[in-house]
């Protein structure tokens, strides 16, 4: 038979699209303070960078940071939203979490709805946040991985 070589393509890969999303964010006590309602915390965060010969792939650590600084295990978050510029780094930073596919990108991932670079960590929050909501779920985790071997990820817990 004939031997494939892996490739990225246009099937295995996001589009680059429109899209925007939009946050508030502010101190739980000004919005306790101004009757404001909210509908999560930060509990923690992380970023930092890998080789870039690893694009993809530094998401997995800036999480297991995160996870380890916040007292947290994948165990105990409820959903993931990790954008997934490609398919394979996305299999391969899931694999080495752990991570339940249902737990992971439960509306579809930026392969589905599109990279719109600029609001992608927007999205991907606000995405998040509400697939939460959705289905009265407390904790989660939104990850992404930045050109040039940077990730950044965020912890957040819904309010109660």
């Amino acid at each position: 038979g004939t031997k494939h070589s892996p490739t990225v393509t246009a099937g295995n890969a996001s589009g680059i699209n429109d899209g925007a999303a939009a946050l508030v964010l502010m101190s739980k006590d000004y919005a306790i303070a101004h009757g404001i309602d909210y509908l999560a915390e930060i509990v923690g965060f992380a970023e930092g960078g890998i080789s870039p010969d690893l694009m993809g792939y530094a998401p997995k650590h800036v999480m297991e940071r995160m996870l380890k600084n916040t007292g947290y295990t994948v165990e105990n978050i409820d959903l993931f939203e990790i954008n997934e510029a490609f398919a394979a780094q996305s299999i391969a930073v899931c694999q080495q979490l752990n991570i339940s596919e249902n737990k992971l990108n439960i509306r579809g991932g930026a392969i589905a709805l599109g990279h719109p670079l600029g609001a992608s960590g927007a999205r991907i929050l606000t995405t998040l946040l509400y697939a939460l909501k959705d289905n009265h779920m407390q904790n989660g985790v939104a990850a992404l991985c930045v050109g040039g071997g940077i990730g950044v990820s965020m912890q957040v817990r819904m309010r109660k």
